[in-house]
């Protein structure tokens, strides 16, 4: 009978080491992916050779990755959101729905998901999407996590949770969970 304890715990844990390098794999070429031209609004804050670009603002484009993001508008205020009568969801707060454009720049297919995107306020506390919500007020229930092919955009509402008394002053949109994220200056 052959003893155990003499080969390694990766010999021991086949299966699992397996598992555990497809994980790895699959962090590496997402970290990759994404992100890669980084955070940048189509303006400079002064026209020049500046070293830091100003935030865009709503209607303006403005690229992360392989994504180009144009904020339309932000409404809150409202109390639910849902498609039909069976799929409502109620704010624990308000909703507030970020109603954007998304773009692929790139020259590959790309994954948006809502989780990736966030709207702070003038204090900075960030606020992420809920995604169930999102879901629920898309009438196809899938615009929000697609892959978006080079030269497609996709079109609709992200929606989050945020308290009754705050007031969203920027978004925060990201092409990827490990992109740097471009923001859109709301006011």
């Amino acid at each position: 009978m052959a003893d155990k304890s003499n080969k390694n715990w990766f010999a021991q844990h086949k299966v699992l080491t397996v598992i555990l390098a497809l994980f790895a794999i699959g962090i590496v070429a997402t970290a990759a992916g994404g992100g890669s031209k980084g955070g940048s609004s189509s303006k400079s804050s002064s026209g020049g050779s500046s070293s830091k670009a100003e935030p865009a603002k709503v209607g303006q484009p403005a690229n992360d990755g392989k994504f180009e993001f144009t904020v339309k508008s932000v409404e809150c205020g409202k109390a639910s959101v849902g498609s039909n009568q069976y799929l409502t969801k109620t704010a624990q707060g308000q909703y507030c729905l970020l109603n954007v454009s998304v773009k692929n720049v790139g020259d590959q297919a790309q994954s948006l998901a809502s989780s990736n995107q966030y709207l702070l306020n003038a204090s900075g506390q960030k606020y992420s999407a809920d995604d169930v919500a999102t879901m629920y007020n898309t009438p196809n229930g899938s615009s929000w996590y697609n892959d978006i092919n080079p030269g497609n955009s996709v079109e609709g509402a992200i929606v989050f949770d945020i308290p009754k008394d705050q007031t969203p002053v920027t978004a925060e949109l990201h092409d990827s969970a490990f992109s740097r994220g471009v923001k859109v200056n709301l006011q």
